[in-house]
């Protein structure tokens, strides 16, 4: 793993550019234990938006790099990173992070980063909801924790409490959001396609000029799904001496549903079977429109020299929407800030992803048991089966029609994304959420039912029976952090505590 890191850490290409650059990487676990050595993994998982929570079985790393001239060493160049390594996918919160501490670090070395680690270890833990205030050196940041609650598409920047900051903070508008409309400026036309490809969990190769346009143009493809978590492997910046490097490049079976970004031009004679190529060039500044990338056929990628284009044979389900990419080329004649840019297309990604999703959500809604069919004395109901069929007939009356404007071939796309690794994450996530639920109303259930009627005609065989089934759900409701208020759970206790009582002292004892 650390091997990995290391060859993470530095441009896998030939760089010629001097200074300093910031890319971002992810890593799989390998071996050893899963499980998270944080206590309150679940209930942070809860509250935050599933495109933010902790990842158990891989790393995010983020990485400064400077390659400056120095003829003090060896090779003439002083070439070192500096990498923070964590399961939080708080891209821009770390990256301002080491923009801070790398420069310091670079010249004075261990010192500073001891004690740069002792000003982190007094950091209060991720809570979504709640605004924080990070001391480093000499500097606080201020981010504010987005939560599941939060209204899709607003990212709101809570007035902090600014009294006794000195200097003034350095306030982060967001922990996790790219300047999309930047990273998307060469690909604006085939948004459409590369939203469908992501969607469908397609396997794509990012070809990029250097570690950080592929890491973005990464980061900002698998974002562009959100409010819906992708749920297939994506690395932001991959090299040939991963240790993936042979399950990616073989021929003998199909390529992985991931999105991977490369920088060395080896890969394009390695990757060239795979059925999506998004070649790049450098990423400019907003302000003017690079020429946009045309469609080519994959045959063409045969080259060294190949130019900046999607190689696919891909075609889109739905049209484009031309209303939306003429308001962004206004926007670039008429000087509208990025930011404004980048909101206007985060919010058609948005509108586009919920048109999709939404009937999907009514439909499984409808598969809940009613809550009057929960009693207190039997096994919650069994939510129904998903039936591809069944949900299709519901598109005519309740479909995105409704609240998209695209035209196009909706049912294809569905059918299509039924057999994707994101309607399988979907649909386990909204089955575990439901299934919790229900337990969460039977625990209500219980807490409203009268116990000491019900025990009169029962057997001690019974009775016990009760005693050790309800403990085994207040430990799971515990456990899984269910959503039952503390009240209900500590009713249940003492429920218990009342059965036990009623039985022979013998009992007692064991239970």
């Amino acid at each position: 793993q650390k091997t990995s890191i290391c060859y993470l850490s530095f441009p896998d290409s030939y760089s010629g550019g001097l200074g300093d650059t910031q890319f971002s990487f992810r890593l799989r676990q390998s071996g050893g234990q899963r499980s998270s050595p944080y206590e309150d993994d679940g209930e942070y998982n809860r509250e935050a938006p599933l495109t933010l929570q902790r990842e158990a079985a891989h790393y995010f790393g983020y990485v400064y790099f400077r390659q400056v001239k120095d003829s003090s060493m060896k090779r003439g160049y002083f070439q070192k990173s500096l990498v923070l390594v964590s399961r939080l996918p708080y891209v821009n919160l770390f990256q301002s992070l080491l923009q801070l501490i790398a420069p310091e670090y670079f010249d004075k070395l261990e010192p500073c980063l001891e004690a740069v680690c002792n000003e982190i270890d007094q950091w209060p833990p991720p809570v979504p909801g709640q605004s924080l205030n990070l001391p480093v050196m000499g500097v606080v940041i201020q981010v504010r924790i987005p939560s599941r609650v939060d209204k899709p598409g607003s990212s709101p920047v809570k007035q902090f409490n600014q009294e006794n900051l000195l200097p003034a903070p350095l306030v982060l508008p967001s922990i996790h959001e790219l300047d999309l409309f930047r990273c998307f400026q060469p690909v604006l036309i085939h948004i459409q396609m590369l939203w469908e490809l992501v969607l469908l969990g397609e396997p794509i190769v990012v070809m990029a000029p250097s570690p950080t346009v592929s890491s973005e143009m990464v980061l900002a493809l698998t974002s562009c799904l959100a409010p819906l978590r992708y749920c297939c492997d994506y690395r932001p910046y991959f090299t040939i001496h991963d240790s993936e490097f042979k399950e990616y490049t073989t021929r003998t079976q199909a390529p992985p549903n991931i999105v991977v970004g490369v920088t060395n031009p080896f890969f394009i004679k390695t990757l060239q079977h795979w059925p999506h190529i998004l070649r790049v060039g450098e990423l400019r500044m907003s302000g003017d429109l690079p020429k946009q990338v045309k469609v080519k056929k994959l045959a063409k990628l045969k080259t060294l020299d190949t130019k900046p284009g999607i190689y696919t044979s891909y075609k889109t389900f739905l049209h484009k929407d031309k209303t939306l990419i003429k308001r962004l080329l206004k926007g670039i004649q008429r000087k509208r800030p990025s930011e404004v840019q980048s909101a206007l297309l985060r919010r058609h990604l948005l509108e586009l992803t919920q048109s999709f999703i939404i009937p999907l959500e009514h439909y499984i809604a409808s598969l809940m048991p009613l809550q009057r069919a929960i009693t207190p004395w039997k096994n919650p109901p069994q939510i129904r089966p998903f039936r591809q069929e069944d949900f299709m007939k519901t598109l005519e009356h309740a479909g995105p029609q409704l609240t998209c404007v695209l035209k196009g071939d909706w049912l294809g796309l569905y059918r299509r994304f039924f057999r994707s690794p994101n309607f399988d994450g979907w649909y386990r996530q909204r089955h575990k959420e439901m299934t919790q639920k229900l337990e969460a109303l039977h625990l209500e259930a219980i807490c409203e039912a009268n116990i000491v009627a019900w025990m009169k005609d029962k057997s001690e065989v019974e009775i016990v029976d009760l005693v050790l089934k309800l403990r085994e759900k207040l430990v799971r409701a515990r456990c899984q952090h269910l959503p039952v208020k503390e009240e209900t759970l500590q009713r249940v206790g003492l429920y218990i505590e009342t059965i036990i009582g009623s039985l022979p002292e013998d009992l007692q004892a064991v239970l």
